[in-house]
């Protein structure tokens, strides 16, 4: 018989923008490993986050535009960028594959005693299950889900909140856009694809992939609150997948 998996393997961490995912990575940084990986199921970590590869993109178009050429996936405003190319963001899990496989499957050791995050927010028109079902079924394979749930009204709150001008490229002070989110974060397909279910499993590309979503409001910064909320959805989450 399999023995059960002490740790994930793969954690997407999904959710929509400022609704706490990279609170929620920055929590479990700050913990003693072997804590963490007893208490949540969260071995040695590294993170893949699309984020900064959005960020790159939009300078590329700021470069070119300096050179009077037209810019390709994005329009730069006072809060920062709105992407405007369709499928922009979903393309980039050709990227998330392409680095996995090479940074983390081709080195089965990192998985002796690590879990890779994997990080990204999705919305209208690009959404979760179409990226979701992009990736490789070997990453699939490996790999449970944890959705952070807020409102769309508490996202933009906390998302005008969070801003800090000047860090416009930092992962915990950066704005969307108030453009970019009503135009496209304010709708997600998150609870149609898992029928409005708590936790479960979904049949992505031919793998059935555990998920739990867990509710991440009211907001606090109180870390006894958020040991107890993260520690009941990945408790969960990891039953879910030790029965995999």
């Amino acid at each position: 018989m399999k023995e059960p998996a002490k740790i994930f393997e793969h954690l997407f961490v999904l959710g929509r923008p400022a609704g706490g995912k990279s609170e929620f990575i920055d929590f479990m940084k700050k913990l003693p490993a072997d804590g963490r990986a007893a208490d949540y199921g969260i071995g040695r970590f590294e993170e893949v986050d699309d984020f900064p590869w959005i960020s790159d993109a939009c300078l590329e178009d700021d470069a070119r535009e300096s050179r009077s050429e037209p810019r390709q996936v994005s329009e730069r405003t006072a809060e920062g960028y709105n992407i405007t190319r369709p499928k922009f963001r979903g393309s980039l899990v050709d990227r998330f594959n392409e680095v996995i496989a090479r940074q983390y499957l081709a080195n089965p050791g990192f998985y002796e005693d690590g879990t890779l995050l994997i990080e990204f927010a999705r919305g209208r028109d690009d959404s979760f299950r179409e990226s979701l079902e992009r990736f490789q079924p070997e990453i699939l394979s490996r790999s449970a889900i944890l959705y952070i749930q807020v409102s769309f009204e508490e996202s933009f709150r906390r998302n005008s909140a969070r801003y800090k001008p000047g860090q416009e490229e930092s992962i915990l002070f950066h704005k969307v856009p108030d453009h970019d989110m009503l135009g496209f974060f304010r709708e997600n397909d998150w609870a149609a694809i898992t029928g409005g279910a708590p936790d479960g499993r979904l049949s992505l590309a031919g793998v059935e992939v555990p998920f739990v979503s867990m509710n991440n409001e009211p907001e606090s910064t109180d870390p006894l609150v958020l040991r107890e909320r993260y520690a009941q959805a990945l408790g969960r989450l990891l039953q879910l997948y030790r029965t995999r």
